[in-house]
């Protein structure tokens, strides 16, 4: 009977350990969660930004996936200029994050048709 008890005892402590190991864990998440801002994502195909505007709340990463043959550029058009990417070749990106609320006008430079904006909150 002194083993049984003690198997129970230990057995016991375990599951209370684990008990408040899970509990911690949750506790910690939203303070995980809060500290990370949304990250959105424009499309590039058939020389085309989609959505062409978007809003995000400040402190946001938007990134350019270039999914078109060719390679494309994303330009603010403010002067001086805020953010300027090098040529986006087929299947990659580029990332800006915004941290000022504003109006963020971009064009490519290569297709200067291709226009969009990135409003902030």
């Amino acid at each position: 009977m002194p083993d049984l008890g003690r198997a129970l005892v230990a057995r016991t402590m375990a599951k209370t350990v684990a008990a408040m190991w899970l509990a911690t864990a949750l506790a910690a998440a939203p303070a995980f969660a809060a500290d990370t801002k949304p990250a959105t994502t424009i499309v590039i195909d058939n020389f085309s930004f989609s959505p062409a505007q978007l809003s995000v709340a400040s402190g946001s990463t938007v990134t350019w996936e270039n999914h078109d043959d060719m390679p494309h550029t994303i330009v603010n058009d403010a002067t001086p200029r805020e953010f300027k990417s090098a040529p986006i070749d087929s299947g990659e990106h580029f990332s800006q994050t915004f941290s000022k609320p504003g109006t963020y006008k971009y064009f490519c430079s290569i297709h200067p048709h291709m226009t969009g904006t990135i409003v902030v909150k």
